[in-house]
């Protein structure tokens, strides 16, 4: 089952004297941030006033706070979008929905594990997948993986020798 919220962020600091707050996006481009009208900081939805990327932040104007000590009340909250939301293209998802799902041997039908984090590396994201033993399943659609349902929760995997963690 699909989360209703992503958690894209964590507001960091205050910048500046006028109550902008900056936001350290997780594993996210920060334009992607800009995109959206509303978030949900702290679980509360909050309309965006104005949004701007600086340096690898987001700088966000919220309502409300017009001022340092307002900003720096919001440091250490999530920053989260609604799922539905966010649209992203074919047969890619978020981390959170992903995490968590039933991971089984696509030629066997047998399961593996449950996805446990998804870890980012230049070339591919690997999928660490644990059960009876620890996989490093290379997110690569095809060669790797066979299928995703995001809305049943499950992952059909390719199972090849050297994906275990203790294995040769």
């Amino acid at each position: 089952m699909r989360p209703e919220f992503i958690t894209v962020g964590t507001v960091v600091n205050a910048h500046g004297i006028r109550g902008e707050v900056k936001v350290n996006p997780l594993g996210y481009d920060p334009s992607f941030l800009t995109e959206f009208g509303t978030l949900y900081i702290g679980g509360q939805p909050v309309e965006i006033k104005a949004a701007r990327v600086h340096k690898n932040v987001v700088l966000l104007t919220l309502p409300g706070v017009e001022d340092m000590d307002a900003a720096l009340a919001l440091k250490g909250k999530t920053v989260a979008i609604r799922r539905t939301d966010a649209a992203l293209p074919e047969g890619e998802f978020f981390d959170e929905e992903l995490e968590g799902m039933t991971v089984t041997d696509a030629a066997t039908g047998a399961e593996i594990g449950k996805l446990r984090r998804v870890l980012h590396y230049p070339a591919h994201d690997v999928y660490e997948v644990a059960g009876e033993r620890e996989y490093l399943i290379p997110a690569v659609p095809g060669v790797f993986i066979a299928a995703v349902d995001a809305d049943a929760g499950a992952m059909a995997v390719h199972m090849q020798k050297g994906l275990a963690v203790d294995e040769d």
